[in-house]
């Protein structure tokens, strides 16, 4: 079965700094995926060269089997097939919750409202914020803002969704609640790969443990043996500053 992301010997660099040296990460149909590592560590820049915000400079990103192009001329199709969300919503202030999640099947998928599948208000009910449909981003909770930015991810029926620290930028009471929403789509069997701080929901809801640093993956495996048993001196320091 082909994978519906994967990434074959990935590099990339800003100037005199390495921020990924020879990826190699293959997620499959349903599985979560939670990069876990250090600032600076390169998980961010990681999901930026799945979907085509930034090209690598050696190696290859495949979705669903297809090489990603940054430059070709179907980058649009290829990335809507991809959900992001990252940590500052990137929410449309002048757009309802609900004009929102239309946009993008309207502009990228050519869907009028009546033919959105799934209905954007169900998409809304889904991730919790159903009654504020009609309500303008600065009127909403920081956790309010990233349910709608989840449900117009969700909204292009993607392959997979991306999260890039998803909940760095919400108040402490307010984090729960999105964490429950993606408990929700991985119950679903949606693809995820989550750039993530939070390592108790790393530690519940990953199938796949990935630790980053300097660029590198440095030791993969599942929640409990990440956590409890990690064989790198470096994870081992990690663990042990962020906490069991």
């Amino acid at each position: 079965m082909t994978a519906p992301i994967e990434l074959k010997g990935v590099s990339k660099r800003f100037g005199d700094v390495a921020a990924l040296e020879a990826i190699d990460l293959a997620v499959n149909k349903g599985e979560v995926v939670v990069l876990i590592g250090p600032s600076g560590s390169g998980k961010s820049t990681l999901l930026r060269c799945v979907n085509a915000l930034e090209a690598p400079d050696v190696g290859e990103v495949f979705l669903a089997g297809e090489a990603v192009r940054a430059d070709a001329k179907g980058i649009d199709a290829q990335r809507a097939e991809v959900g992001m969300v990252f940590q500052h919503f990137n929410l449309f202030p002048h757009l309802t919750a609900i004009e929102n999640v239309m946009l993008a099947p309207r502009h990228v998928r050519g869907r009028a409202p009546p033919q959105a599948k799934p209905p954007p208000h169900r998409l809304l009910d889904r991730v919790g914020v159903g009654d504020k449909r009609d309500t303008y981003p600065d009127m909403l909770s920081g956790g309010q803002k990233q349910r709608v930015a989840i449900a117009r991810a969700l909204a292009m029926e993607p392959i997979a969704m991306l999260f890039d620290e998803p909940t760095s930028a919400l108040d402490p009471e307010l984090v729960g609640s999105v964490l429950q929403v993606m408990r929700e789509m991985r119950q679903s069997g949606m693809t995820m790969v989550v750039v993530s701080h939070e390592m108790r929901f790393a530690r519940d809801a990953a199938d796949r443990v990935v630790f980053m640093d300097d660029g590198r993956i440095v030791e993969e495996g599942v929640p409990e043996r990440i956590f409890n048993d990690p064989q790198s001196t470096r994870l081992r320091e990690f663990v042990a500053e962020v906490g069991r």
